[in-house]
């Protein structure tokens, strides 16, 4: 059974039927704490939050989950970090997002409507980097201005308006060297991408390539 911990309610939809997409037969499991980013917000990573996340997820284990995918990209690191005592692993929903960035190019924009993401994401690509023994420029890019409207629901108008700032990047960019690629920090912003798919450069998000990772690590059937 994969488990996903979600800071938001809309992403149950999406994980749901990616997982019945991706992963045909296994069931899921879905727990949504939206207090939890607002805490991340107000009070940063801290021991609090670590307790509280770690509660969730090995809620989700004792419920059956075999691997969890934390969906939040602004707490997705803490929950990777605690695969261990929580027993189980805990995918980083933009780990694999990340590590396929930093093999398309050597110039990243970051793009993200909430400033507390931008950080652990840049972390992340920085590190995915090392890793595969790249060197990367990473820009961050906000969308401020299209978070309040996912808060109120406009599921939509926020996907256009993530679209908008990526297409103006595009435009903007080449008096700079140009992007390589883009990447959409957080889950939420998945939706955009069916309104990008004329952009030439690369533009990801990480909802899709975490399930598939995920399902890979499941126990094998039998």
């Amino acid at each position: 059974m994969l488990g996903y911990l979600h800071t938001a309610e809309a992403h149950v939809a999406t994980f749901r039927a990616l997982t019945g997409e991706l992963a045909p037969g296994v069931a899921d499991l879905h727990a949504v704490d939206e207090d939890l980013l607002a805490y991340a917000r107000a009070h940063g990573l801290d021991e609090t939050l670590r307790e509280r996340v770690r509660s969730r997820l090995a809620a989700l284990r004792a419920e059956g989950a075999e691997v969890i995918v934390c969906t939040c990209s602004t707490l997705s690191g803490l929950a990777e970090s605690l695969s261990a005592p929580v027993g189980v692993p805990v995918v980083r929903v933009d780990r694999p997002m990340a590590r396929a960035a930093v093999a398309a190019g050597r110039r990243i924009a970051v793009v993200a409507a909430l400033t507390a993401t931008l950080a652990p994401t840049t972390a992340l690509l920085a590190e995915c980097a090392r890793e595969a023994g790249r060197t990367v420029e990473l820009v961050e890019a906000p969308c401020l201005d299209a978070w309040p409207l996912f808060l109120t629901g406009d599921a939509e108008g926020y996907a256009r308006a993530v679209a908008r700032h990526v297409r103006r990047l595009a435009q903007e960019a080449p008096g700079t060297g140009g992007f390589d690629v883009f990447v959409l920090a957080q889950a939420s912003m998945a939706p955009a991408l069916a309104h990008l798919g004329d952009l030439p450069v690369p533009v990801l998000a990480s909802p899709r390539q975490a399930v598939t990772a995920a399902a890979a690590l499941l126990p094998a059937a039998g």
